[in-house]
């Protein structure tokens, strides 16, 4: 093991801790005022599975519906503690189609990052926006929301200026209006109400949830302190990872950040 992946793990529980506080912050903004999220992806199987965090995760995510996340992004800026702050696209060149809370007086480093650009790159948590969708097949979801991300994915991040970077950005996007259309026009002929899942620029692995698995909004416990979570936590990580209590083997044990500083300044 190199020195920085030995300093990862040395900096990891204090960035665990300090991003439980923001996830802590964002529970009592979201019960005073009624919003509905709850713990996604690495951060449910966490709390499932080890009752807290996966032991070499280093982020967590949560997901609101589309419509409590615009509340959220309203509220959140006038009510969250000093020295944290909301980043959506909006406010914050990040290229990156997922809003966050961030800890200002922190580093973190993500192997995609582009320090050419001028946003905040504290500690996080992610927060993903769900939707209804359409009754249409997992095939199908996951050939449109595949292709979807992906596109996006191309076309937001940083291109050098060549004939080769122009061309992909006429496929690209070409592809990305297609994919778009297809799903207009299965929002359009099919019902909804039965699935419910992230927008498709997050969903590339193309990901349906039933509404009924998720809602009603249950609890669960993570590091020992109570948050949302889907009603069906079973059915909702099968959907996510099939297997997920199989623990996986040690040389995919990997931390994801390139580099970890849990505190910039003495707080």
């Amino acid at each position: 093991m190199d020195n920085l992946e030995q300093f990862k793990l040395t900096q990891l529980r204090r960035a665990q801790l300090k991003q439980l506080s923001i996830l802590e912050e964002i529970d009592r903004i979201c019960r005073k005022h009624s919003i509905r999220y709850w713990l996604d992806g690495g951060s449910l199987l966490g709390a499932v599975r080890h009752g807290g965090f996966i032991p070499w995760d280093d982020d967590i995510d949560i997901a609101m519906p589309l419509e409590d996340m615009q509340r959220f992004v309203e509220i959140a800026p006038k009510e969250l503690r000093e020295g944290l702050r909301l980043q959506t696209p909006e406010t914050e060149d990040t290229r990156e189609p997922i809003v966050k809370v961030r800890d200002l007086n922190s580093f973190y480093v993500e192997g995609n990052e582009d320090f050419s650009l001028n946003y905040s790159k504290g500690l996080f948590v992610d927060i993903f926006p769900m939707i209804d969708y359409p009754n249409v097949s997992k095939k199908f979801c996951k050939k449109y929301g595949k292709g979807m991300s992906k596109c996006y994915s191309i076309l937001h991040h940083s291109h050098r200026y060549s004939w080769r970077a122009v061309m992909e950005l006429f496929y690209f996007g070409a592809k990305y209006m297609y994919y778009k259309l297809m799903w207009k026009l299965a929002f359009a002929t099919r019902k909804t109400g039965t699935f419910f899942s992230n927008v498709l620029i997050n969903n590339g692995y193309g990901i349906m949830h039933r509404r009924d698995q998720l809602f009603p909004l249950s609890t669960i416990t993570f590091e020992g302190k109570t948050f949302s979570a889907p009603h069906d936590t079973d059915a909702y990580l099968r959907d996510l990872y099939r297997d997920y209590m199989a623990i996986p083997p040690n040389e995919k044990q990997k931390v994801h950040a390139v580099f970890i500083l849990p505190e910039l300044m003495k707080e």
